[in-house]
């Protein structure tokens, strides 16, 4: 059994940026595992701009944002295993996995950093009734599909739900020859970003129906056509509301799951808002050298952003191996509490440890909130009261948390993030 600093489990963008910031920080026996065939994770099937203007201040496509972090991890020498599943983490932080080359084994770790991301909610969970023909397929499914295989799922589609990867693939099969008939979204606002509504929805003239959701599948080899209809403040389907669509294609964006079946099976406290980890302003779990970062913990909608995260994630990790299993200073903690139309936080909790000089917090809102301020109370005192124009669901948030507004708090205490009205 080989013994390591730090395991990264996954590939993708949160366990490259984490694996670099941990070896920039003095650690140098790090591996990362990784269960496709190529560094980078679901980066490499997207194959739109849009990334890295924040990272990198200009815009690249998916698989060139992944191409510059895995091209850095190989010149820093960072080791990696391709086609390796983790199947397993104990208490002890040892790492079961395998590969068709070694098959089983076990590896050692002092850190571990959680970077496994997430995966679509699959139409099983969606209650939507009717057959199950071919022709249904999850939003990133039929990416991979196009983008990567080269196969075209169908000709005329019909997508359910309005996330990111929907809007995209709207744009995308429609650039593909498809006729995209409708985009239909239970909530009363879209799930994505309102830059992918202008130009993969707008530009293009597909309608967005909100407040609509499938209520019946046509056809039993193939799918023949979809019935819409729309939904009241429940979310139930209001009869008399129905509409069919013809189409031999439906894709659903309805959601995406942090995978985080080894974090559970590690004995990781779960937040069951994100359906991730619970961390504290370091990334740690509720396990002691456990660390969390990017789509597993919560899901991101801008990458650049998963990589600030598991930046911080990395440091945290490098930090804990290089002090001896421990971290230099502890200080009195602060929990981080959601309120007033703030779903979560990340983090939950923040320690004032006298040598970080700033927090990211980062959230989401609940609902679309217009005129309303971002509100921050330390032990009853408000600190920050900042005006947004506008919220949405679909748009994380996030707010620079002055540490040193702790110092006068040696018992430690609360921190309050929540909206109030204009």
């Amino acid at each position: 059994m080989e013994t390591y600093d730090i395991v990264v489990i996954g590939g993708g963008p949160a366990g490259l940026a984490a694996a670099l910031s941990a070896k920039r920080k003095g650690v140098s026996r790090i591996i990362i595992l990784e269960r496709d065939r190529e560094l980078g994770g679901i980066l490499n099937q997207c194959i739109h701009n849009g990334f890295g203007l924040h990272t990198f201040q200009e815009e690249l496509t998916g698989p060139e944002y992944a191409a510059r972090f895995a091209a850095e991890v190989k010149r820093e020498g960072i080791a990696f295993l391709l086609d390796t599943m983790v199947t397993d983490i104990s208490p002890d932080k040892i790492v079961t996995a395998m590969n068709s080359r070694e098959g089983l084994f076990h590896i050692s770790a002092k850190a571990v950093i959680l970077a496994m991301g997430c995966r679509e909610r699959p139409r099983g969970a969606l209650n939507i009734p009717g057959y199950r023909p071919a022709g249904i397929y999850s939003a990133g499914t039929a990416q991979r599909l196009v983008n990567i295989e080269g196969y075209m799922p169908g000709r005329e589609v019909v997508i359910l739900g309005s996330g990111d990867i929907g809007l995209i693939m709207a744009r995308r099969m429609t650039l593909e020859g498809a006729k995209v008939k409708v985009v239909a979204e239970l909530m009363p606002y879209s799930g994505g970003l309102k830059r992918n509504i202008v130009q993969c929805l707008e530009d293009y003239k597909i309608p967005l129906k909100l407040s609509h959701t499938v209520v019946d599948i046509q056809g039993k080899e193939r799918v023949r056509g979809v019935t819409l209809a729309k939904v009241d403040q429940d979310r139930n389907p209001i009869p008399g509301t129905e509409e069919t669509y013809s189409c031999d294609t439906l894709l659903l964006s309805c959601g995406l799951v942090p995978e985080n079946e080894l974090s559970r099976g590690i004995g990781v406290f779960m937040n069951p808002v994100t359906s991730g980890p619970v961390v504290n302003g370091r990334f740690q779990t509720s396990v002691a050298g456990v660390f969390a970062c990017g789509n597993v913990l919560h899901v991101h909608d801008l990458v650049d952003f998963v990589s600030q995260e598991a930046a911080g994630a990395g440091e945290s990790a490098a930090e804990y191996v290089l002090c001896g299993c421990s971290f230099k200073k502890e200080g009195a903690d602060f929990q981080v509490k959601a309120q007033g139309g703030v779903r979560y936080t990340v983090p939950s909790s923040i320690c004032s440890d006298g040598v970080r000089q700033q927090q990211t917090i980062r959230f989401r809102v609940g609902d679309v909130y217009k005129n309303h301020f971002i509100a921050v109370y330390l032990n009853g005192k408000r600190l920050i009261h900042k005006k947004r124009q506008i919220m949405a669901p679909g748009e994380m948030e996030e707010l620079n948390f002055d540490m040193n507004w702790l110092s006068p708090y040696p018992d430690g205490g609360e921190i309050i993030v929540t909206l109030e009205e204009a």
